[in-house]
Order: C-alpha cells, then sequence, then structure tokens
C-alpha cells in the first residue's frame, strides 16, 4: 500500500490495533486465562484501577467473576489462591520483583525496591542487623515516649474541648493516629519526632540537598500522594519519565510530593550527620543501627544509600500503623462486646497507676493481639499482590495447575486471600477475634495470613510494627472511650497502601476498671 494522505487514518490504526494485540499474542500460554476487559492487551487497565484508588476491589471483584486465575495485565496474572502464596514468594524460587518497583526509587534503589538478587542480599544483610531482638528492645523507649504524648494531648482535648453535654469531644482519630505513627518513625528512623503530636499538625521540614535552606511540608499528604502515583505508574512504569506532562495533576501533583518526600529523609539525615550531632549521639535507633550496619564485604552504607534506607522506614513504618491503628478503633467500635472483653482483659492485666503499658505487660495479651491480627486480615492495609517476575532462563512452574514461564509476572492478592470464605470460613467478611484462638485456627488459615508479605522479601521491621500496635492499641482502649460520628463505613483508597480517609469518632476519659 503506497504511502498518502488518504491512508494515513489506515496506518494509524494499524499502529493502535498492533499495540494491543502484539502483548494478548506474545505469550500463547496465557491466553486461556480470563481477564477483565481489556487488560489481557494492554497494562492501561490495571493503572486505571490503581489511579482511581480501587485496584484491590478490581482484582477481588475479578476474582470472584472469574476463579483463582486472574489475566490483569498482559504477562501478569493475579492468583488467588493460598496454597501459590509459598510458590510466588518463598525462599529459594529465583522469582525477582518486578519492574512495578521501578516506579518507587527516588534518591537510590533501597531494600523496597532494589531487584537485583544480589544487591538484596547485600543490603538485607546490612539492615537485618538493625531488626535484631537487641535493637527491638532499644526502640521501645521511643515509642513509648510519643505514646505518652498522644496520651497527654488527647486528654487535654478531653478537658478543654469536649461537649458539656455530651462529655465527648469530636475529632478525626486518623489524623492523630497518623501523627503518632510519624513521631515515633521519626524518633526511631532519624533521631527525633516531627513534633507533629506537640503541634497538632501535619507538617516536617525538608530539603532537596544538604546545605538548601528549609522548606516546610505537610509530610503525610506528601506521603499519601507518592504511595498513589508510584503505585499507579508501577503497573506501566514505562511512563514514568513522561508523566509529569500527561494532562492530569494527580500526575504531576504525585511526583514532586515523591521529591518532597526524599526531601524529608535528605533534611533529617543531615540534621542527624552533623559533626556536633553525630559526635555527642548517644541514641540506639534504627539510624544509628544503619549506621552501623555493614555488609559481607565489610562495607558501611555511604550517605546516599543511608539517607534511602532511612527514607524506606520512614515510608515503611509511618502510614502501615496509622492505618491500621484506625481500623483496629473502627472495627472493634462497629462490633459489639469486642471493647467491653478489652476493657475487662486491659484493666486485670496493667496496674491502675500505669498509663502506658511496656510491651512486656501487654505481648502476652492473647485477645489483644487477636484483635490486632483480625483487623489486618479484614482490613489488609497492603491489599494488592505484590508482583513477582519469572526470570529469564528459569524453568517453566506450574503454580494452580497453570504453566508459567520466564517473563510472566505472577501476584498473589491479600485482601482477597484474607476474606477468601474457602479459607476463613462462612464469616470471612466478620470480625470476629476468636478466630485467631490456636484451638480454632486451623493450619490453612495460619499459612494464609500475610500481612506482612512471606519470604525472603518480607516487611523486616514486622516485630516493631506489632510492639507498637500492642501499646498503641492497649493505651487507647484503656484510657478513653468512643463513640463512631460519622454516617456509613469507613471509606478506604488504595496507593501503595489501602488507607482509611477519616474516621470522625467521639472521644472521652476512662479511668481504668470502670467497666
Amino acid at each position: 500500500m503506497l504511502f498518502t494522505l488518504e491512508n494515513v487514518p489506515v496506518i494509524v490504526l494499524g499502529v493502535i490495533l498492533a499495540y494491543f494485540v502484539a502483548p494478548y499474542l506474545q505469550v500463547s500460554r496465557l491466553r486461556d486465562i480470563p481477564s477483565p476487559s481489556f487488560a489481557a492487551f494492554t497494562n492501561l487497565w490495571l493503572l486505571l484501577q490503581a489511579r482511581q484508588g480501587k485496584r484491590y476491589l478490581s482484582v477481588d471483584e475479578a476474582h470472584r467473576k472469574y476463579g483463582k486465575l486472574v489475566r490483569i495485565a498482559p504477562r501478569h496474572v493475579s492468583i488467588a489462591d493460598d496454597e501459590a502464596i509459598n510458590a510466588v514468594y518463598g525462599h529459594g524460587n529465583g522469582f525477582l520483583k518486578a519492574d512495578f518497583y521501578d516506579a518507587f526509587v527516588s534518591i537510590r534503589r533501597g531494600l523496597f525496591n532494589t531487584r537485583d538478587r544480589a544487591e538484596h542480599t547485600r543490603k538485607r544483610k546490612t539492615v537485618s542487623h538493625t531488626f535484631s531482638a537487641k535493637s527491638i528492645g532499644q526502640f521501645e523507649q521511643y515509642i513509648h515516649g510519643n505514646i505518652e504524648l498522644f496520651v497527654k494531648q488527647w486528654r487535654k482535648l478531653a478537658d478543654l474541648e469536649a461537649n458539656p453535654k455530651t462529655g465527648y469531644v469530636s475529632l478525626d482519630a486518623l489524623n492523630w493516629f497518623n501523627y503518632l505513627a510519624f513521631d515515633i518513625i521519626g524518633d526511631l528512623a532519624f533521631g527525633a519526632p516531627f513534633g507533629m503530636l506537640e503541634k497538632g499538625q501535619d507538617i516536617a521540614e525538608m530539603r532537596m540537598h544538604p546545605n538548601d535552606p528549609p522548606k516546610y511540608v505537610a509530610a503525610v499528604e506528601v506521603l499519601n500522594r507518592r504511595g498513589e502515583v508510584s503505585a499507579t505508574l508501577g503497573c506501566m512504569p514505562s511512563l514514568k519519565p513522561w508523566a509529569m506532562y500527561i494532562p492530569d495533576k494527580f500526575f504531576s501533583e504525585g511526583l514532586q510530593a515523591v521529591q518532597h518526600l526524599a526531601g524529608i529523609a535528605i533534611a533529617r539525615v543531615n540534621e542527624r550527620l552533623k559533626p556536633e550531632v553525630a559526635a555527642n549521639n548517644t541514641r540506639v535507633d534504627l539510624l544509628a543501627r544503619l549506621m552501623e550496619g555493614k555488609d559481607g564485604n565489610g562495607n558501611t552504607l555511604g550517605r546516599e544509600e543511608l539517607t534511602a534506607e532511612a527514607l524506606t522506614q520512614l515510608i515503611a513504618g509511618s502510614d502501615t500503623t496509622s492505618n491500621t491503628a484506625c481500623a483496629i478503633l473502627y472495627w472493634c467500635q462497629r462490633t459489639p462486646g469486642v471493647i467491653a472483653n478489652l476493657h475487662r482483659i486491659l484493666d486485670k492485666a496493667i496496674p491502675a497507676d500505669i498509663d502506658v503499658p511496656t510491651f512486656a505487660m501487654v505481648k502476652d495479651i492473647d485477645y489483644l493481639q487477636w484483635v490486632i491480627w483480625e483487623t489486618m486480615r479484614i482490613h489488609s492495609t497492603s491489599a494488592m499482590g505484590l508482583p513477582r517476575e519469572i526470570p529469564a532462563g528459569a524453568p517453566p512452574v506450574v503454580i494452580s495447575g497453570h504453566t508459567f514461564g520466564p517473563g510472566d509476572v505472577l501476584s498473589v492478592p491479600s485482601y482477597t486471600i484474607h476474606r477468601s470464605k474457602e479459607v476463613w470460613g462462612p464469616d470471612a467478611e466478620q470480625f470476629v477475634p476468636e478466630r485467631w484462638n490456636p484451638e480454632r485456627l486451623t493450619a490453612r488459615q495460619k499459612a494464609a495470613f500475610i500481612p506482612f508479605s512471606y519470604g525472603p522479601r518480607a516487611c523486616v521491621g514486622r516485630n516493631v510494627a506489632e510492639m507498637e500496635l500492642l501499646v498503641i492499641s492497649a493505651t487507647m482502649f484503656r484510657l478513653f472511650e468512643y463513640r463512631i460520628e460519622q454516617d456509613g463505613p469507613m471509606e478506604t483508597r488504595e496507593g501503595f497502601l489501602r488507607k482509611p480517609l477519616a474516621l470522625h469518632v467521639g472521644m472521652k476519659r476512662r479511668m481504668p476498671g470502670s467497666a
């Protein structure tokens, strides 16, 4: 066909068709797997779900319609089968993190977004000692101090701003859980809290270069936007260099948030590494441990890598904790009998003259742990299926009855697994802390519970997170009473994490032992 102006529409149409059809035809072994809408032809379907903040819901709906195997992108298959967890994420399978993680790189690759296996092993050796049992025990003082300030601020609100008729003060609990979580991780990862609890405000210093004058940003908002835009671009990483030019401010504002979040880490590490500060430092926090850490060759982290790893800890340890704490309050408040049980058990376990219990006082309270685990199951802060790629040269692998090969990307959606009636029974959609009683919990259920992921890439900070949640939960239920002051369910939106949008409650003081 000769090229003429009349032929241009035909040529353009042919190019468009080739662009969408080629990925579908590229791998014949995946063509028998059903897909929602146009997902089998292009990554755009998954990107659009992420852009709307509902990827986890769309994937869950697809599984309910099509079954355990769903093709959510041309080379990406979501597997809603708990028996696939070890096959996809377990030790020794050789799978790599997919190019989804490229969208999360800012300063440089850290432990979270490193895809190369050898580099990840090096980083994990350097970082893992940071979360040893000894180190975690030393972190408690910083966690405890910030929770004490949280209690002080809430008591002040309850005393000064409560409605005289009801005795409750109205507040958005999510905001305060954000302040608490950010101040704790600031204390642990950067040597001092951000000061959000003290100010009752979302604010943090940032510098794009250590020598730049300081600027101030809303850190929680920055982190949320960064998670949303990175998780969206992760569905089509090739768009990242051009995302600033997309006529949707979601992308331009999100990319600016990526820079601002890196600037927060740069500012805080810069302050900690000042000679006069470093010379007198006696802290035993995360940053101190990272500065001491050495890889297999005896090398410590350079300044840029240290900043990247500290940023990773900020991201991993902030809104994960605040989102979960908010969900704990919501689900306990809306489920009859749960808070009454907590009052009875906590009043008995914690001395009356103690406001904030130590970890040792609460770590063996079974019902409190059940409440936290049940919230992590039904809320699933990490709700999406984390993608893993079968590397080049790997032999074919059979998972859930289907054969996959090099270049295929696989994931197991935790939201769907955590709400599977096949795994959890007919009450899977209900909040039932008692399901975690060892006499009731099955081996299958225990293996299907993956709030911190699974395998060699699982969250290294799990023990710190569980310490925080146990002490926070024990404190907030023992010292305060609540009532929900919003209609309908707690709304959530997914970026990289699934986060509540707000939780409006009435709060007032409670005297321990008054149940």
